[in-house]
């Protein structure tokens, strides 16, 4: 079976699926979909650390789901602008994990990961597969990725 990681950009397909569905995205429907006849190596969901009791239980259900649940501060800065990205952890981990799997599965739209998904197919030639909003989802990270599938209907609640 293709062994798979999974990489979830929490924030970008939270604020993505609310912008263009006014809806939340499915990610039960999504697991069942990624993990189908596939092998999971990893599978990780990026969040930002929960401050109230509802972020908190999603981040669990996140988990009884089966992600791995990586959590950072939001930073909320002196001019106003706030920081809670998870870019570079995300392109790390597919790096790392580049080796171990046949096939990166990331969920985002965020343009900054066209490179990193590039060089995990060159370098280690493993297929990668791209879940976003197709009309926020940046064209550079479309034509990056092997597969592109656009989150309609299906993957939401």
């Amino acid at each position: 079976m293709e062994r798979i990681a999974v990489l979830v950009d929490v924030q970008n397909i939270y604020y993505t699926t609310r912008q263009a569905f006014a809806r939340q995205f499915d990610y039960r429907i999504f697991w069942d979909t990624v993990t189908s006849k596939r092998t999971v190596v990893a599978a990780n969901a990026y969040a930002i650390e929960p401050n109230s009791g509802k972020q908190a239980g999603f981040q669990q259900i996140l988990a009884e789901i089966g992600f791995n649940v990586k959590r950072k501060p939001y930073i909320q800065r002196h001019d106003g602008s706030a920081k809670g990205d998870w870019d570079v952890g995300i392109t790390l981990d597919m790096v790392e994990l580049a080796e171990q799997v046949d096939r990166i599965v990331l969920a985002s739209g965020d343009g900054d990961f066209n490179l990193a998904l590039q060089r995990v197919n060159q370098r280690f030639q493993i297929a990668t597969e791209v879940y976003g909003v197709k009309d926020l989802t940046a064209e550079s990270l479309i034509e990056a990725a092997e597969t592109f599938v656009p989150i309609t209907d299906r993957y939401l609640i």
